[in-house]
């Protein structure tokens, strides 16, 4: 307020105290500012204003020119004016008895069932109710009732007699998730939240509306009926699906978690959170938790105590020596990956240690150490420089499907300023409309020529961003011609990655050419600076194996152990190549939380804590640090650090950090390297594949709902994920006949999905989801994007699956 231009303010007076406001400002913000809160049950501050339940009114005895105003009026629709004189309802008998009538009104048709119903113990309506409310009613008529609860969604309930007709819902759906799947139908009294036939409410954000809902109208079938809010215990945290960094809020009850809110942190999600973050919280509580570790005896895993289990990994390490390989996936905290860096280099002497789960090349890994881990992109860009850019372009990056809140600002700034927005693509997805972005149609594999001959159809501005994805790092020459694009129009650079870990892993070294801090392992000065910090004589100064070498070196035996944690074969680029390294690895360490492929296969099984049971940090996309909360007691399991330290001490290495405080203190006290960075990638540009007769460019990514294993245990929402199609231009699909069902191919094996033509494609190209439950691109197919593949018209009558027999697999992916 201090650093704004007096003449932006204007002076009003409320309940007798005068208060200098922005213009603009509603009366309700400026009563707030004087702690003198308005009831209220429309108004959001990130809603556009309505007025709909005339709840907030007060009275204004001075319009600014000496007049009252003849009746009361909508504090949160009215702007304030300079010498206003307004009255609330603690000084002013007019505006408290409007109120209590609106109040009075509202409960003529409400229930009555407060002890039952889910909002009870934080519902407004209630509050008030208690606070102003009548202690009997004039009303004596019946109540007005409907058949409960109505599913608008798999995911969400509604129950229409509850309903006080805020619009909060179907403004929230329109304006901020762009999902105008929900509207208020009919007049009057029978006025009601409704969807539209045969359309539900399936929505990435429609879980915010049970949490802004100011009464019990729109509850969570899954959480339903399950607890009262007065139960609860509440702890705030972070979210452990995306990189976006959402604070969560979780509610929690006899050490079990019960539902998941989300936080109000104004600089990263506001008050929003994605579904997946909202309900994806029971995988790794069903029958395949592990609880104890198991150790393989006569080709069974049994059940060990922790000591034997220890024993039995250390003398499969020490037998390997040096020739091991780490994946330790993409979702762990910063804390524990620093351990895991620090156990590779420190404990086993090896640089062969790649969090990189998922497609990635030799120039992602480049481009990683010479931007994130260096200068140009560490704490560049904020969610705050995305509302305020003058013009965003978006590469390998969908932000609907990879990180839900980056699509929500970029939304938000089309919406209030026009935010120009390009995306790179083959299609212009549903997200990418939802954000007004212009498509810069590309065919998979062209993106970097693409960029290098951007010209006047894309003006990034003075204060323009350029968003890659973590899938720009599979397209060879995308990220260098993206670094040349930046350079040349002095546009920022962000890098965003799907996983919560994985901005973290960059900076705690697991990656086979980083030390922590950005060091490059083979720059000596960047080692003697570690080995001091670390106290050790010796580093492995030989850059490692990348995660795809690493499973290849364990097939050919070059590898003697594998030390595996939270990875699984779905996730890389070749499921059945990774496969082929874990079975054909000589020793096999999985530390995992639930029964899975990679446990399948290990020699000994280490169990550790869910992230609700644990302390620590996630570093958001922006490099931002966001705490990690233990929700809820670790039921006697610990987390990847406890793990690492105990092997190091069986193998006679002591790593120096007991716990997540002392990994984070080391890791501060490291810092960033100042010295020279590893060299940026300038791979050239590669043209995109050229398909034959019958063939087509494969185009594919992960949905933010799909066949992960991380969503598991939760079937409702699992329901409202979009259903897999093979998407093609109209001219594709008159090619082959525009068929209702296709088949995908790739060698021998097949995918049958439903044809969609999709107005923007690019001729030549199909697009499939990646990770589709039963229709996995990686896991049937063995291709990736870029690749070329055949469509034909599947027989009719083919429903959508495999036409082929499936691989070995209990799992889809930890994503």
């Amino acid at each position: 307020m201090a650093a704004m231009d007096p003449a932006d303010l204007i002076t009003v007076t409320i309940d007798g105290v005068e208060v200098k406001v922005p213009k603009g400002t509603l009366i309700i913000r400026a009563a707030e500012m004087i702690g003198h809160p308005v009831p209220r049950f429309c108004d959001h501050p990130l809603l556009d204003p309505i007025g709909a339940c005339r709840q907030c009114l007060v009275e204004i005895t001075d319009d600014g020119r000496g007049r009252p105003m003849p009746k009361p009026q909508a504090s949160c629709t009215t702007t304030v004016m300079p010498g206003q004189v307004i009255k609330t309802q603690l000084t002013s008998p007019v505006a408290a008895k409007a109120q209590n009538g609106i109040n009075e009104f509202l409960l003529i048709n409400h229930p009555l069932d407060c002890p039952i119903c889910d909002k009870g113990g934080e519902c407004p309506l209630q509050n008030q109710a208690m606070m102003v409310g009548n202690g009997d009613t004039r009303f004596g008529d019946v109540k007005r009732t409907y058949p409960k609860p109505i599913p608008i969604s798999a995911e969400i309930l509604l129950d229409r007699e509850r309903c006080v007709l805020c619009s909060r819902c179907t403004r929230f759906a329109d304006q901020i998730a762009g999902d105008p799947l929900i509207d208020l139908a009919e007049r009057g009294a029978v006025e009601q939240v409704s969807i539209y036939r045969e359309q539900p409410f399936d929505s990435y954000f429609s879980g915010n509306v049970i949490q802004i809902c100011p009464v019990g109208a729109l509850t969570s079938t899954a959480y339903r009926f399950r607890a009262r809010p007065f139960d609860l215990v509440s702890t705030m945290t972070t979210c452990e699906h995306c990189a976006a960094g959402c604070e969560l809020r979780v509610d929690h009850r006899r050490n079990e978690v019960m539902r998941r809110y989300a936080g109000d942190d104004p600089d990263v999600n506001e008050e929003w959170n994605c579904d997946k973050g909202r309900f994806a919280f029971a995988s790794g509580r069903g029958d395949d938790r592990l609880t104890h570790p198991l150790l393989r005896e006569n080709g069974v895993l049994r059940p060990a105590s922790w000591p034997e289990a220890v024993n039995a990994a250390v003398a499969g390490l020490r037998a390997a020596g040096s020739a091991v390989g780490l994946l330790p996936g993409g979702r762990i905290t910063v804390e524990d990956a620093y351990a895991w860096s620090k156990f590779a280099r420190v404990t086993l002497g090896t640089n062969n240690v790649d969090f990189r789960s998922r497609p990635h090349s030799a120039e992602e890994t480049a481009f990683l150490g010479h931007a994130v881990a260096g200068r140009s992109l560490a704490e560049s860009v904020t969610y705050a420089d995305l509302e305020q850019a003058s013009g965003v372009l978006l590469v390998g990056f969908e932000p609907e499907e990879e990180s839900p809140i980056v699509f929500l600002r970029l939304r938000k700034a089309w919406r209030r300023k026009g935010l120009p927005v390009w995306t790179v693509a083959p299609f212009l997805s549903n997200g990418a409309t939802k954000t007004g972005a212009t498509l810069l149609a590309t065919v998979p594999g062209g993106e970097a020529a693409r960029l290098d001959g951007l010209g006047a159809e894309v003006d990034l501005g003075a204060a323009g961003i350029i968003l890659v994805g973590e899938r720009a790092g599979a397209d060879a020459g995308t990220l260098s011609a993206a670094l040349r694009l930046a350079e040349r129009t002095g546009a920022r650079l962000a890098w965003i990655p799907r996983r919560a870990g994985e901005r973290g892993a960059v900076e705690a070294g697991l990656l086979p050419t980083l030390l922590p801090g950005g060091r490059p392992v083979a720059d000596a000065a960047a080692r003697v600076d570690v080995r001091a910090a670390w106290e050790v004589t010796d580093l492995p100064a030989e850059p490692g194996l990348d995660a795809d070498a690493i499973l290849a070196a364990a097939a050919d035996g070059a590898l003697k152990a594998l030390v595996v944690g939270g990875v699984e074969p779905t996730d890389f680029a070749s499921p059945a190549a990774a496969r082929r390294g874990l079975e054909n690895a000589g020793f096999v360490i999985s530390l995992e939380q639930r029964l899975s492929e990679v446990t399948e296969r290990a020699d000994v099984v280490f169990p550790v804590s869910l992230f609700e049971e644990r302390r620590g940090t996630f570093l958001d996309w922006e490099g931002r640090a966001r705490p990690v909360a233990q929700v809820v007691s670790p039921r006697s399991l610990v987390d990847d650090l406890r793990i690492l330290v105990a092997l190091a001490d069986g193998l006679g290495t002591d790593l120096g950090i007991r716990d997540v405080d002392a990994a984070k203190a080391e890791l501060d006290q490291l810092g960033r390297w100042e010295g020279e960075r590893v060299t940026a990638p300038a791979v050239p540009a590669s043209a995109p594949a050229e398909p034959g007769a019958d063939q087509l460019v494969l185009a594919t990514w992960r949905t933010l709902l799909d066949a992960g294993r991380g969503q598991d245990g939760e079937p409702h929402l699992a329901a409202t994920a979009p259903p897999a199609v093979a998407r093609v231009s109209a001219a594709t699909a008159a090619r082959i006949g525009a068929p209702e069902t296709v088949a995908v191919r790739a060698g021998d094996a097949e995918l049958a999905l439903p044809l969609v033509v999709e107005a923007t494609m690019v001729d030549d190209v199909v697009w499939v989801p990646r990770n589709a439950p039963g229709l996995s691109v990686a896991e049937h197919l063995d291709v990736t994007a870029g690749d070329v593949v055949g469509l034909v018209a599947a027989p009719a009558g083919t429903p959508p699956t495999d036409l082929t027999t499936s691989p070995d697999s209990t799992t889809g992916g930890m994503a």
